[in-house]
């Protein structure tokens, strides 16, 4: 799978973008705040409809416009062409020409997976972010689990709703109280086998670029512990005095250890850092295991806060890219980009919101 071209409009601080690109690496150079991060934004956007950087629809438009659009063409096992529109008011998405009805018609037309510093949130964040990427995880690799996570997630907002009035709807709360528990083990279920299979592809990650410093362990914290009917009856005066459903899946964690203790507590920053690298050197080489084909790597200035060492076990990753045809944008400044890379890349200059190929590009 690899993007063949990008179509920016009034994106960050890009007024027009138009760039083709074959298989392979490419190496956007550029000083910062120059707009090569946008460009991973704009790729990751498209393949997962939000911004890696956390940030809403309004903060991705360019000063002064009213709305943007970003598109491109993908290549793969089937071609496909993406357009979305973002404004206040208004709000498109087409997959080869056709409204996009359901999001788990789109999810997979195009499968990224990010490297940035926001990743570091895996480690030090809220069990929220860590939920967030196994649920992404799931999302692309299971076409039935985004589904069943909307209308898990419906049912607890409706529920919470409930939850708020002065006087409570028990034949209701009932209700969604059983439809909850039907979805939630669902999810328990998909999250639980998840976590086996993506655990030892992460470990192995993190010993390559930790040269074996430490031993991680990944184990999935279902907020449930044995039934989940049982457990959210019993958890009723509480929620009556939090107003809130304080039982079920989203409320699940994942318990990432080094040597057995806390990553977030204990480990240093640079292991914290390796960890995250780790976790998303797993997620690519487990959609590639699923799906046959490596997806689009996007690093944004990961490489040159490694050292060697570390640097040494992330080559292997994109290695294995490169074996497969896959395609890689990475952004650097000209000091810190990976000589270990060799020539055989693409070099892009990135200034004040225009994309250049360099002269030098091989």
């Amino acid at each position: 799978m690899h993007l063949s071209h990008l179509r920016l409009r009034d994106f960050r601080n890009y007024a027009r973008l138009d760039a083709d690109f074959a298989p392979g690496f490419h190496l956007l150079l550029g000083d910062n705040a120059q707009g090569k991060t946008n460009i991973l934004e704009a790729i990751y956007l498209m393949a997962t409809l939000r911004s890696f950087r956390g940030v809403g629809g309004a903060q991705m438009i360019r000063h002064g416009a009213k709305g943007y659009f970003v598109g491109g063409n993908v290549v793969g096992q089937g071609d496909h062409e993406i357009k979305m529109y973002w404004a206040l008011r208004e709000r498109k998405l087409t997959l080869d020409g056709q409204p996009v009805k359901k999001l788990a018609d789109y999810l997979g037309a195009l499968r990224t997976v990010v490297f940035c510093t926001e990743d570091l949130q895996l480690i030090k964040g809220t069990a929220r972010a860590r939920r967030r990427f196994i649920d992404l995880l799931l999302a692309q690799t299971n076409p039935i689990y985004l589904p069943l996570l909307q209308r898990y997630m419906h049912t607890v907002r409706a529920r919470n709703a409930l939850l708020k009035q002065r006087t409570v709807d028990e034949a209701a709360l009932e209700s969604f109280s059983d439809e909850m528990v039907k979805l939630g083990n669902e999810i328990i279920r998909a999250r639980r086998e998840l976590v086996p299979k993506f655990s030892p592809l992460a470990r192995l990650a993190y010993r390559r670029i930790s040269n074996d410093a430490e031993e991680l362990r990944i184990e999935y914290q279902p907020s449930v512990k044995n039934d989940f009917a049982v457990e959210l009856a019993s958890s009723r005066a509480r929620e009556r005095t939090f107003r809130a459903t304080l039982v079920g899946p989203h409320r699940d964690d994942l318990s990432l250890l080094q040597n057995e203790k806390s990553a977030a507590q204990f480990g240093s920053e640079g292991q914290k850092r390796t960890l995250a690298i780790a976790l998303k050197m797993a997620q690519a080489e487990f959609l590639a295991g699923i799906h046959g084909s490596p997806p689009i790597l996007l690093i944004d200035d990961v490489m040159g806060e490694l050292d060697l060492k570390r640097r040494s076990g992330f080559l292997p990753l994109l290695e294995q890219a490169r074996r497969a045809r896959g395609q890689v944008f990475m952004t650097c400044t000209e000091e810190n980009w990976p000589s270990e890379l060799g020539k055989d890349l693409h070099r892009w200059e990135v200034q004040d919101g225009a994309l250049h190929r360099s002269k030098v590009s091989s």
